[in-house]
């Protein structure tokens, strides 16, 4: 399914690109699935296999009306072929592209306790320098972490934590 979400993904961001409406794109997508994701009955009438999907692709032009064009037509094509349950996770797909193509990451910083703006900054001041890439960072409090931090870029996934080096010694005893 995710293959399916990036490849609808690249599509709209090639054409967003050639004709200079990546960011019109990018918010109105974006405010699209915020509003199918704030909706259970709409999310659950777009994920309904039985629904017909000429019936979803109407429901979608009423819906998008206002929307770049580009936004309105990809939303037909992705209800006619069975995929506007997945909207969601094809907006996720282009805003990586975007951040991908515009020298950013998006990061999600868990810690055990809340972090000063100060350690905030150096933290994402590493990563920065790491990836060389600008960071957007997203920053979680999860007291069960007992201590250091969970890093979290795409799927890449690092656990620095109090809490997950007890689960891996844990693990490694297990096995002896």
């Amino acid at each position: 399914m995710a293959v399916a979400q990036r490849m609808y993904a690249r599509a709209l961001f090639q054409a967003a690109r050639e004709q200079g409406q990546l960011e019109a794109v990018q918010r109105d997508l974006g405010a699209f699935a915020d509003a199918v994701a704030g909706s259970p009955e709409l999310t659950a009438f777009l994920a309904n296999p039985q629904v017909d999907p000429t019936a979803k692709a109407g429901v979608l032009e009423e819906l998008a009306q206002g929307a770049d064009e580009l936004v309105r037509n990809f939303l037909r094509l992705i209800a006619g072929k069975g995929r506007a349950g997945q909207v969601a996770g094809i907006r996720d797909e282009l805003q990586a592209l975007i951040d991908r193509a515009q020298g950013r990451v998006a990061v999600e910083l868990t810690t055990a306790f809340e972090l000063s703006e100060d350690e905030a900054a150096a933290i994402v001041s590493q990563i920065e320098a790491a990836s060389g890439r600008s960071v957007e960072a997203v920053r979680k409090v999860d007291p069960a972490l007992i201590g250091g931090m969970v890093l979290q870029a795409g799927s890449l996934r690092v656990d620095a934590s109090v809490r997950g080096r007890i689960e891996r010694l844990r693990q490694g005893l297990v096995r002896s």
